[in-house]
């Protein structure tokens, strides 16, 4: 039998040098607890901010685990779920911010919808703009084209299906996968098949997820009427070579493991060949003396790319 004492409901937060917008993100969930009683478990990955001395001091009731170095946002979530209490989870990033009619809508779809094992919310940029977080699996076309240097040649209609343009942004939906910015996830689905792979440090991991959870016969959802606002890149920003890194790298890896190993050593062909065009491009406007000092950190950037390991 269930505790009554035990909480419905476990947010996880990942954290990592985003002190502000992590305080702000707690302070909406602090809003929202009368609405939707839950814990908070805030996860930080060696920050040098101050973050994790803040959470202590500012919410005391907030379960807050500290690593050592920087784990990974993959590594630090599946620690999350197994510390957390909840029969269900939000995995939330740190830079998002909560409404407090959010979380009981979530709720509520989760209840009525049991077969749900993955749902995600609508986002709303900083500006009060919409953010596509909802798509198809990518097929071979979009694993070559989109995000990267090849996808102005993508054709319109390619992106506008990949990206569920032709779905209403309030409506309710299944769908292939939802970004991993907010996620709520239902314990049973995680005791089925298992946290996040942690072969995937960051990106992707959540549509290999959506992947092996859809495959083992639960439902991935959209739910436009929950609403909230995810600021974007908070943390990632901080670094972007490495960011480059983990995103193509994680690319590759997923392109793989479900669309074969020949697509990914072309998707690797053109990774390589994009790093070279655009080293070419920042060449070619240093020479023209146009913002050196901001060439010259692109091509260092570009440099570290283009030597780095990226074969998974």
């Amino acid at each position: 039998m269930r505790d009554p004492a035990q909480p419905d409901l476990s947010v996880i937060i990942v954290s990592w040098n985003v002190r502000e917008f992590l305080a702000a993100c707690l302070n909406s969930l602090a809003a929202a607890a009368s609405s939707c009683p839950h814990e908070c478990l805030v996860i930080d990955c060696a920050s040098e901010d101050g973050s994790a001395a803040m959470v202590a001091e500012r919410f005391p009731r907030v379960r807050l685990f500290r690593a050592e170095e920087n784990i990974g946002f993959v590594r630090a979530n599946n620690w999350g779920m197994r510390e957390a209490l909840g029969r269900h989870f939000l995995l939330l990033n740190p830079d998002t911010f909560v409404p407090e009619r959010a979380l009981p809508v979530m709720r509520a779809e989760m209840e009525r919808e049991p077969r749900i094992g993955i749902l995600g919310p609508q986002h709303f940029n900083s500006d009060g703009s919409h953010q596509s977080t909802r798509r198809r699996f990518p097929n071979d076309a979009i694993a070559l084209l989109e995000s990267t240097w090849l996808q102005a040649l993508a054709p319109p209609r390619l992106l506008a299906h990949y990206y569920l343009e032709d779905l209403s942004d309030e409506g309710s939906y299944d769908v292939d996968w939802v970004q991993g910015s907010a996620l709520w996830v239902r314990r049973e689905l995680w005791q089925a098949i298992g946290g996040m792979d942690e072969r995937y440090t960051m990106y992707f991991e959540e549509v290999d997820w959506c992947q092996r959870a859809r495959r083992a016969g639960w439902r991935v959802r959209y739910h436009g009427a929950a609403c909230i606002t995810h600021h974007g890149g908070a943390s990632s920003e901080q670094v972007p070579t490495m960011r480059q890194w983990h995103f193509d790298r994680s690319k590759l890896r997923y392109t793989r493991q479900y669309q074969g190993r020949a697509l990914a050593l072309l998707l690797l062909l053109v990774l390589r060949s994009g790093y070279l065009t655009r080293m070419a491009l920042e060449a070619g406007k240093w020479l023209l003396g146009h913002k050196r000092a901001l060439r010259l950190r692109r091509l260092r950037g570009y440099g570290k790319l283009l030597v780095s390991p990226l074969w998974p």
